[in-house]
């Protein structure tokens, strides 16, 4: 995974990668919280189930996977940062299901498991981090590691759907029109709508795909604006560094009266992607009497 790319986005980890760090995923997670739990439960995971979340982050989806599993289900998690791992096992610990919980280090492009251990895999907000080539090795992972019958889920945000007002409404989009002239994170954040395209390319059936449209009008609550007053911010940040075309200046603080989420006009969205594919059947190897 490169990270070079990423170094102007701000909020990384350890492991060097833009917005992972809790410090801003907490917020978005409080802020989608609704949305979240939507695009979980239309993956169709069902009670006494082996589930993996395949890059937990601090482990904010960990509660609701084990309430969908049930008593008789087990949930597994895997991060690549060793600050998220500590911070997703603590959280397990102090769940009731801790006990059906288990979280380790681990990367996606090797994923620490056998073959069809799980009856399903969730991968959420992970993939905008991979390039084309890992994404593809990845996707390879999450299909090896779920049964044949499994479902292997990913949601991911799609860029091309972001707005902000009251602004110039195609601020974001010549943001990432400038950003993603070249491979990297930028280019990497408007390939969610191509999801179920991805899926298919790996083997997967059955795949269906569906957006999350994510609406915020003024006035923001406070976790709304914790979280895309300060993402803005630092959006805004990186254009006048790069200078990008387009007036970024009004959002530099968001704490600012004159921001324009404080507005009264004030709308921000933005555009997250399910895809759901079901691992193929193994095909049995010929008998010899039947060649």
């Amino acid at each position: 995974m490169t990270t070079t790319h990423q170094a102007g986005w701000g909020y990384a980890t350890s492991t060097g990668l833009a917005f992972t760090h809790e410090e801003i995923v907490d917020p978005h997670f409080a802020a989608c919280a609704p949305h979240y739990r939507a695009a979980l439960d239309s993956v169709g995971i069902r009670p006494g189930w082996r589930v993996l979340d395949a890059g937990c982050g601090g482990g904010a989806f960990l509660p609701w996977l084990a309430e969908l599993v049930g008593p008789a289900g087990r949930v597994a998690a895997v991060d690549l940062a060793a600050e998220n791992v500590r911070l997703a096992a603590d959280r397990a610990r102090a769940h009731p299901a801790r006990a059906r919980i288990s979280v380790r280090p681990g990367s996606l492009l090797e994923l620490p498991y056998p073959d069809n251990a799980f009856d399903a895999v969730w991968c959420a907000n992970a993939t905008q981090y991979l390039d084309d080539a890992e994404l593809a090795l990845a996707l390879a992972e999450l299909r090896r590691v779920t049964r044949p019958g499994g479902l292997v889920a990913v949601k991911d945000v799609d860029g091309t759907l972001s707005l902000v007002r009251p602004a110039d409404p195609f601020l974001i989009t010549d943001f990432f029109r400038a950003c993603a002239t070249a491979p990297g994170y930028a280019r990497q954040l408007l390939r969610g709508g191509d999801l179920y395209r991805w899926l298919r390319a790996a083997g997967l059936t059955e795949v269906r795909q569906h957006t999350h449209l994510m609406e915020y009008h003024a006035p923001l609550s406070p976790a709304e604006l914790r979280f895309y007053a300060h993402a803005c911010a630092r959006f805004a940040e990186q254009a006048g560094r790069a200078g990008l075309p387009g007036d970024w200046t009004p959002f530099l603080d968001p704490d600012a009266p004159a921001n324009p989420l404080r507005s009264p006009d004030g709308y921000i969205r933005e555009g997250n992607v399910v895809a759901v594919g079901t691992v193929p059947a193994a095909v049995p190897a010929p008998h010899p009497n039947d060649q």
